[in-house]
Order: structure tokens, then C-alpha cells, then sequence
């Protein structure tokens, strides 16, 4: 822009550098509270406490949401400084603040509900509490009882082995896609070999129709993942 003002985006990218380790942050904090959820009910607790890991979910859910819309106005002002070349420095705090609370206004609970990481909790929250026989939808006030029996049922219908390597997982991840299940490294293993020819890899669950698998769909299988502990170590008691 001849004649203008330089604009100097350093600060700028710092702010964003900064965001995006709050983001990481968050995400580690809603990892803990989903370990935390799920040995509450692995170990008997009170349905109101693991609700209240529920609730902080929530709350991290709504945390991440407010650090991404500030994430996206920076974005966004900057984009529109370099598109527009003002021939004035702006105020990029006033332009970064208008364009976060426009973001903001458009809040609203199903975007919580929504989150990619508290979807997971809930299906994985769901899996343990039918492990150990407790109803999905069990009241607050009701405790936690393990039925020997159904855990038998449930944990004799899971599938430890990976398709991959044909043997017991140790760190199990779910494919969201198609809700198959790998060893972490077999299926990443695949996916960068595919990769390194320019080619797109097939899920490797017999009969499955899933031709891409990504990493963004991998999530870790908390649940199966305790699941074997568990065997494996009643197997070891026995022995």
C-alpha cells in the first residue's frame, strides 16, 4: 500500500500462539475429566458425582468455544487489514473485540452438547455404565451396582484383537466414521504408508465400506481400553 502504514502482525501471531496452547490446555483438562467420569463408575460411585463430571465438560466445552471465537476474530481482522490495506494503523483490539462478540452472540447450549470431546464422553460414559449395568439414563439419587453377570455378557461380546495385528490391543482407538476399532500404531502405521503414495487408507475391519480412515477420526477407546486391563489382569489373578 504506497504511501500507508505497515501493519505489524507479530503481536498478533504471539496472541494466536498463545490461544492455541489454552486450547491444547483445555482439551488435556477434558481428557482428565473423561478418565476421572470413568473411574467413578468403574468404581462404584455415586451417579451425582460422575453427573458433576457432566457438568464440567460443560464448562470446558464453553471455555474452548470462547477461546475459538477469539481465535477466529483475530483471524478474521487480520485477514480484513490485508485485504482492505488501510492507510491507518487500526486499533486491532477494538476490531478483534467487535468481531468476538458478534461471534458470541450467536452462542446457544447445542453447540456444548455438540462439542467433538464431550460427544465422546457421553458415548463412553454410556459404554462403562452398561458394563456395569447401569442404565444410561439413571436418575442422580440412584448409586452404581455392578451386575456381575451383564459385565460377563458385555465384556465376552467386545472384540480385544486389532483386525490389523490379530492380537489384544493395548492402546485401542475408535474409528468415528465406522465405530471399528485399532491398535493405535497398526492403523497409523497404515495410514502413513498409504500416504506416502498419494492413496487413501481403507478401513481393515473385514466388510467394512470406510475407503478413508483419518487421524482426526481416531479417538482413543478409553472403555475397551479398560476393558482389557481388566481381563488381563483377573486372566493374571487366576493363574
Amino acid at each position: 500500500m504506497s504511501g500507508g502504514s505497515v501493519v505489524s502482525f507479530s503481536g498478533v501471531e504471539s496472541c494466536l500462539s498463545s490461544l492455541k496452547s489454552c486450547q491444547l490446555y483445555i482439551s488435556s483438562g477434558m481428557d482428565v475429566t473423561t478418565k476421572v467420569a470413568l473411574d467413578l463408575v468403574e468404581n462404584h460411585n455415586d451417579m451425582e458425582d460422575v453427573n458433576k463430571m457432566e457438568k464440567v465438560m460443560l464448562e470446558y466445552a464453553a471455555m474452548s468455544r470462547e477461546v475459538s471465537h477469539y481465535m477466529q476474530a483475530v483471524e478474521d481482522t487480520v485477514n480484513q487489514i490485508k485485504r482492505e490495506k488501510p492507510e491507518t494503523i487500526p486499533d486491532l483490539k477494538d476490531l478483534v473485540q467487535e468481531k468476538f462478540v458478534a461471534r458470541e452472540r450467536t452462542n446457544n447450549d447445542g453447540q456444548l452438547q455438540s462439542n467433538e470431546q464431550f460427544v465422546t464422553f457421553k458415548e463412553q460414559l454410556k459404554q462403562m455404565k452398561i458394563q456395569f449395568g447401569v442404565q444410561p439414563d439413571t436418575e442422580e439419587s440412584q448409586t452404581l451396582e455392578q451386575v456381575d453377570e451383564d459385565l460377563a455378557v458385555t465384556q465376552s461380546q467386545m472384540n480385544f484383537k486389532c483386525p490389523i495385528t490379530q492380537e489384544e490391543m493395548k492402546k485401542p482407538v475408535r474409528n468415528k466414521a465406522c465405530g471399528h476399532t485399532y491398535e493405535e500404531e497398526a492403523i497409523l502405521e497404515i495410514i502413513v504408508r498409504r500416504e506416502k503414495h498419494n492413496k487413501k487408507a481403507r478401513c481393515p475391519q473385514i466388510g467394512c465400506n470406510n475407503a478413508e480412515v483419518k487421524r482426526s477420526d481416531l479417538v482413543p477407546d478409553e472403555v475397551l481400553k479398560r476393558a482389557i486391563d481388566r481381563q488381563s489382569k483377573q486372566s493374571q489373578s487366576t493363574q
